[in-house]
């Protein structure tokens, strides 16, 4: 993990237009190529910022981050204050509390309560960038990655929008598409799942536990 503050301004050149002009701000560029722009606010979302994979391109004056897509974030550096790089290691990864834990097994047995014909090919599909909580098959037998959450958020859907990227590059898999499933789902995350092109399902805990007591039915 790299992190650098500094005097900058940043424009964006893709699917829009969008500038920040002159402030101090932080960048966190990460191992795997994501770089994140932040303010001194605004809780854990980035002012911009770019998803690996990525080509970043270093000037004294200038950042390019270029992605296949021909995106590009432009960060004119005016001044930097600190520069400085840390080893992060292996992370052992996101532990699921209970609920969100019971969910994803509930789901793994009724995956067709998300989509009628849906069935589940593994739980826990792990990939290099970590373990898609259910990749399944559709009515028409195309795979679909499932991100499941208590709570839905934009983080949550930027993690899904991720793991696809990755499995789309997998022959045997693609094409992928994207399943966001949580009890309760933020309208933002909402807007940008539609974005990324990545369906959301809200849970009704209660039915599906319902389910389950059916399955265990002896008569």
């Amino acid at each position: 993990m790299r992190i650098i503050v500094l005097q900058c301004s940043v424009s964006y050149e893709g699917r829009l237009e969008a500038y920040l002009p002159s402030a101090k701000r932080l960048i966190l560029s990460k191992s795997d190529g994501c770089v994140a722009i932040h303010a001194d606010g605004g809780a854990y979302k980035p002012l911009m910022w770019m998803n690996a994979p990525n080509r970043i391109t270093e000037s004294p004056e200038e950042w390019v981050v270029a992605n296949p897509k021909g995106e590009k974030l432009r960060i004119k550096i005016e001044e930097i204050f600190s520069d400085t790089s840390h080893e992060f290691g292996d992370d052992p990864g996101l532990t699921k509390d209970g609920v969100e834990a019971h969910l994803q097994e509930l789901l793994s047995e009724n995956p067709g309560s998300l989509e009628e014909g849906l069935t589940l090919s593994k739980r826990e599909y792990f990939t290099d960038i970590g373990p898609v909580d259910l990749l399944c098959r559709d009515a028409n037998g195309i795979a679909v990655a499932v991100e499941i959450k208590r709570k839905g958020g934009i983080d949550g859907v930027e993690q899904l929008a991720r793991y696809l990227e990755y499995l789309n590059k997998d022959p045997k898999l693609k094409p992928v598409r994207g399943i966001f499933a949580a009890q309760q789902i933020a309208p933002q995350a909402k807007t940008l799942a539609k974005d990324r092109e990545i369906e959301t399902v809200e849970i009704d805990y209660d039915e599906l536990r319902g389910l389950q007591s059916d399955t265990l039915r002896l008569f």
